[in-house]
């Protein structure tokens, strides 16, 4: 028997016995014994949101989000952002080439310093920051960029990506671990033909993951040893991974599941998007029948992780905006019951954009205007629920 359903079975006997002794399912007393039962997450519920101000690795194609959005997300009452990094974009290289092994340390001080700025107003609006390597040297599960060599298989690699993690570490080594954390690399993959993004793939072999991770937590917490280090899922985020729970390393999961609804006719991902049926939630997907039922045993790896010990966010949630708006809002409500009954906090992939809560370019949306911008009201209102 798995430990999560030993742990249900156990919470289902404490209930019995307590309705044997005359306590009420609603009664102060079981809801304080319930309560026991519920893994603690070791991470707070930190909730907000990414940020892609350096998501390309063309250093000048960010979408460089205004200082606004950092004080609305704070007046909202949000407390996190993610900012998913790709290393070329704070390297000086040449870039009408592909990038060489013996370019992959040549950090640009201009380029770290706009990033320093982002930081610092993002903790001015008491704002805790994950710093992501959405692309680090030798992986990304996006393509788009030709990479010199493989993460999961080449140490020139690892070395480069734990020289990357030292700079980071030591460049922060005096910010506080409650305002600041690291989310090692994000979304481990492997795929056949990394530079298609179609090309089919799977989870990084665990040996391998778990080299990579410990490789890179040892650099980390050898220069500040109360440093927050996030692993994400693997095979994309979406999977946990127990084998990493003996090391000191958080998780990060996902909030794309099922994928043909977070990700309904996106471009990057199907070959043909407009072929695609709209999805309906709850109901039935590609043949298989979908429901609050089904997100429930997708997390529950997650909550097993917790009961390890081992603490767990949700780094990326949301849905695209091809995706039908009152079928994203049922869904995500699902989703983010599950998280927020299990003391797990969340960031939405992206504030503003196709994701976002603003401006997000869905036909099927009266949005509100907001300085200026489009919001999504009904969304915002949904997030500001859990927040």
């Amino acid at each position: 028997m798995s430990e999560y359903r030993k742990n249900t079975r156990r919470i289902f006997l404490k209930q019995s016995a307590l309705i044997g002794a005359g306590i009420g399912l609603s009664s102060p007393q079981w809801l304080q014994a319930a309560n026991m039962y519920k893994p603690t997450n070791k991470l707070p519920k930190w909730r907000g949101f990414n940020l892609l101000d350096f998501f390309s690795p063309e250093a000048d194609k960010g979408r460089k989000n205004p200082d606004e959005y950092l004080e609305w997300m704070s007046d909202w009452g949000f407390d996190f952002v993610r900012l998913p990094i790709s290393y070329p974009s704070y390297l000086d290289f040449d870039r009408s080439k592909p990038i060489r092994p013996d370019e992959v340390l040549n950090f640009d001080e201009r380029r770290l310093e706009e990033i320093d700025r982002l930081i610092s107003k993002a903790h001015q609006h008491g704002l805790h920051v994950s710093l992501n390597l959405h692309r680090a040297p030798g992986f990304c599960i996006n393509a788009g960029f030709v990479e010199p060599y493989n993460l999961w298989k080449d140490q020139e690699a690892l070395d480069a990506f734990c020289a990357h993690w030292e700079m980071w570490a030591k460049r922060y080594k005096n910010v506080s671990h409650k305002k600041l954390s690291f989310d090692l690399v994000n979304e481990p993959f492997m795929r056949e033909d990394p530079n298609d993004q179609h090309s089919p793939g799977g989870p990084v072999p665990v040996g391998d993951y778990y080299r990579v991770a410990e490789a890179a937590l040892n650099t980390i917490k050898g220069i500040n040893k109360k440093r927050v280090v996030i692993a994400d899922g693997n095979n994309g985020g979406g999977t946990a991974v127990p084998e990493l729970s003996g090391l000191d390393l958080a998780q990060s999961c996902r909030g794309y599941y099922p994928h043909a609804i977070s990700h309904h006719a996106a471009p990057w991902v199907y070959k043909d998007p407009e072929s695609l049926p709209d999805p309906k939630w709850p109901g039935k997907i590609n043949e298989i029948q979908y429901s609050r039922e089904n997100l429930e045993k997708h997390y529950a790896p997650w909550i097993a992780l917790m009961q390890k010990g081992v603490g767990v966010h949700c780094g990326e949630c949301g849905a695209y905006s091809k995706t039908p708006h009152d079928v994203f809002l049922a869904w995500f409500e699902d989703v983010l019951d599950i998280l927020d009954e299990n003391g797990i906090g969340f960031g939405i992939w992206e504030f503003s954009g196709s994701f976002g809560v603003l401006n997000s370019g869905r036909n099927d949306v009266a949005y509100e205007d907001w300085y200026g911008q489009k919001l999504d009201r009904k969304f915002l209102n949904l997030l500001m629920k859990h927040a």
